[in-house]
């Protein structure tokens, strides 16, 4: 792919949208929810998710919270995968449409770590809204299993 200049978003992705273009895979759900979300029309918030259910909420608390999304993807949370948060963040950050950033990530990873490097460096200068699912893990007296940590 490298060589083609190919993108891959993931194996076990759910796949991506940008409002008003295009919608690969099965991102932003059924057509009920891509009209409650909004997702005909593209607002200035951009997303990445490993998780492609929690990816539909998020179109609809962006859209019910902001102008809506611009572009979001759920790379999946694949050992190996195609894409990081990182790869497509540094995207984000070089379109003028985007002015939000939004990461949702979960516990285990170490993705996220890239993440704050960019942001102490300089490589993402807007504004990061990032939460990491699962981190009450901590919390139970057993073991739990929380998925797609990559």
């Amino acid at each position: 792919a490298e060589e083609k200049g190919v993108g891959i978003i993931g194996p076990a992705t759910v796949g991506g949208i940008k409002p008003g273009c295009f919608r690969i895979g099965n991102t932003g759900g059924m057509l009920d929810n891509i009209v409650s979300s909004k997702l005909y029309r593209p607002g200035s918030v951009a997303y990445v998710s490993k998780s492609g259910g929690m990816s539909n909420e998020l179109n609809n608390i962006i859209c019910h919270n902001s102008d809506g999304v611009c572009e979001g993807v759920a790379i999946g949370g694949d050992r190996y995968p195609g894409s990081r948060f990182i790869d497509h963040l540094l995207r984000y950050e070089n379109n003028p449409d985007v002015k939000i950033l939004v990461l949702l990530g979960e516990v285990g990873g170490v993705d996220e770590y890239d993440v704050c490097d960019a942001i102490a460096d300089g490589r993402l200068t807007k504004p990061v809204v990032a939460w990491c699912i699962g981190t009450c893990a901590g919390c139970f007296s057993y073991e739990v299993q929380f998925g797609h940590a990559g």
